[in-house]
């Protein structure tokens, strides 16, 4: 075992350069795609007990520039070692998990990066039971053998599928079923589709517009990895002001914003409301807890106090767990095992996993939910802005982070972390948050600050990032100033980023 690739690792997926040269130490270069790979299938083997040539494995990619290149390199790797390959051509990553369920293929490769710039690109790792963990991927990079490889597939191994047709087949059918309208249950709609140039252009043209949706007023639909009009994030303020304003322009009822491989999304209401972050979980939530009251729903850790009293009001539970989206995934299955009622999962950057989805993070499948709601609710003359109005929202946000200078930055990070707990103890007007899985979580009371703050380590960069929420103007600033004040006694901690407030 080695670790000179564990540089590679990205959380639960491989990442690196697609487009570079081979002087760059994360070059995705085509031995590598190849290397990593057949460690993957090694990994495979071991799981299921079956040798190579037993194993079916479908390759899907998104809109990458390096993608074609990488695909190649993978499905010759598979093809080199006799396994039969179903090569699914541009696919979102949900579908590419899908296969392993419609296609019952033992476990699908999809060629994504997600929202990172278009230099980048990596691999994403399914079986039947979800994407490969953390310390799956360790294993991966870890066990690698550098074996000669000719990226030459054998054609005979190769089985060419499209099968974002019956993805989009399977979410139309759960819109009419869902309507409980079988013919045109979005007729009467104008939807606004911005894929971003990513993957997610084919919800436009073969969801919606079936269903009887007018989507005449989308945009960005073509894949392009140059991605020419702005980042596919719906985390991204330019993403999120683009798709608002096609809503409005065109007058459109709803709007809906992919990244670039479809895992995550956000969507928009009349007149460009932006439903993200908060109001994104809240209007998840209360679709679910709709019909199942008492059911908790899992969160990370950056969520809002109003989040939480809008859940609790809506006959919810709700639990702040760590930042990562397969840490909301994985607690929601622990939580599951143990009895608890826990039908969703959800980050605030738009990754959302539904307990009737295979806890798949799924981008179209959370907007068929809310599609769904949308319909439902406009039968009673409601708009989703309504469904959601009782939320109380931060008058100021604020998220700075804290490079660590020091060589052990988890070390000094945990020491930052534990003396801020002592420091919030004598802090007049301040409070530790209970049930805090990351980080330290501070309440400020009225007069201190009147909202929350939490600093936290990140997993896996020398980095302490720190949100903020206020219910006042000015309350931001006057908890930044006290934590700038506890902060500025630890040298291994640069600050600069106190100076973006003025502060």
């Amino acid at each position: 075992m080695t670790d000179k690739y564990l540089g590679f690792k990205s959380g639960s997926d491989i990442r690196g350069l697609g487009i570079a040269d081979e002087s760059e130490p994360l070059y995705l270069s085509d031995d590598k795609v190849a290397w990593f790979t057949l460690s993957f299938l090694n990994w495979l083997c071991k799981k299921t007990g079956l040798n190579a040539d037993e194993l079916t494995i479908s390759v899907g990619h998104d809109s990458r520039l390096s993608a074609h290149r990488i695909k190649t390199a993978v499905i010759s790797a598979l093809v080199y070692k006799n396994v039969k390959v179903i090569d699914c051509g541009m696919a979102s990553t949900p579908a590419m998990f899908m296969t392993t369920v419609e296609l019952n293929t033992d476990a699908a490769v999809q060629i994504t990066a997600s929202h990172h710039p278009k230099d980048k690109n990596g691999l994403k790792f399914f079986t039947k039971d979800g994407g490969l963990d953390g310390k799956d991927i360790e294993w991966v990079l870890e066990n690698v053998s550098e074996e000669k490889i000719p990226v030459v597939p054998s054609p005979g191994n190769i089985v060419k599928q499209n099968f974002l047709q019956r993805y989009s087949e399977i979410l139309r059918e759960k819109i009419c079923k869902g309507t409980g309208i079988y013919n045109s249950p979005l007729k009467g709609l104008k939807i606004v589709v911005d894929a971003g140039n990513g993957a997610g252009g084919f919800f436009a043209g073969q969801v919606l517009e079936p269903l009887g949706a007018d989507v005449s007023a989308s945009q960005f639909l073509e894949p392009d990895g140059n991605f020419p009009n702005h980042i596919p994030n719906p985390e991204n303020a330019e993403a999120m002001r683009s798709v608002c304003d096609a809503v409005r322009n065109s007058n459109a009822d709803f709007g809906i914003i992919f990244d670039t491989d479809v895992d995550r999304a956000a969507c928009v209401g009349k007149n460009g409301y932006q439903i993200n972050r908060n109001r994104l979980i809240a209007l998840a939530s209360s679709i679910v807890l709709d019909e199942r009251k008492g059911a908790t729903i899992v969160t990370d850790s950056v969520t809002s106090d109003g989040l939480s009293k809008f859940i609790e009001d809506h006959g919810g539970v709700h639990l702040r767990y760590k930042r990562g989206y397969r840490n909301v995934i994985n607690k929601q299955i622990e939580l599951i095992s143990q009895g608890v009622d826990c039908p969703l999962a959800i980050e605030t950057s738009g990754h959302a996993a539904f307990a009737d989805n295979y806890f798949l993070d799924d981008g179209a499948y959370l907007i068929t939910k809310i599609i769904i709601k949308l319909v439902n609710l406009r039968k009673q003359n409601v708009d989703l802005e309504d469904f959601i109005a009782t939320l109380e929202e931060a008058v100021e946000e604020r998220e700075l982070r804290f490079d660590i200078k020091a060589a052990d930055f988890k070390s000094y990070g945990e020491t930052v972390i534990e003396k801020l707990k002592a420091f919030v103890n004598e802090c007049d007007g301040w409070t530790l948050a209970d049930n805090s899985y990351e980080g330290v979580r501070i309440s400020a009371d009225k007069d201190n600050g009147n909202g929350w703050a939490l600093l936290r380590l990140s997993v896996h960069d020398p980095v302490m990032p720190l949100n903020v929420e206020s219910l006042e103007n000015g309350g931001a600033d006057k908890i930044l100033r006290k934590l700038k004040t506890f902060l500025s006694d630890f040298d291994g901690l640069d600050l600069k980023d106190f100076e973006k407030y003025g502060l």
